[in-house]
């Protein structure tokens, strides 16, 4: 496993440990890495029932990460209105949808050739 694979793990686990603490919905993986010319390696995407919770994801997130790994986003877009917040961390980009709006862009479908992997929550 190359470096950057062990950091992209890392990176991983605590998004997701990040949106588990608030009860972030339908966890998904696309590993996108077999698939040519795309902007980075992973998307983690999930949703939460209101922009209350969808900023609530967002921020902890940020200090699941921060706390753990001492890195930050690159860039984050849609906190203003909380529908589709997006946080680049360069090789791992996650997605924070507001239930209706992630089913109206459906980007599982839309990146259909990754692999996807759907966590499972115990809440």
């Amino acid at each position: 496993m190359s470096k950057q694979e062990k950091n992209n793990d890392l990176l991983i686990a605590q998004v997701i440990k990040g949106i588990e603490e608030v009860k972030g919905q339908d966890i998904t993986i696309l590993d996108l890495r077999e698939i040519e010319n795309t902007v980075c390696d992973y998307f983690i995407i999930c949703n939460g029932t209101s922009n209350t919770q969808v900023n609530a994801i967002v921020g902890s997130v940020q200090k699941t990460v921060s706390k753990a790994l001492k890195d930050k986003p690159w860039n984050i877009e849609g906190t203003d209105n909380a529908e589709w917040v997006l946080m680049d961390y360069i090789n791992v980009v996650v997605h924070v949808f507001q239930k209706h709006i992630r089913e109206t862009y459906n980007i599982e479908e839309l990146w259909g050739d990754a692999k996807s992997t759907l966590i499972e929550t115990n809440y």
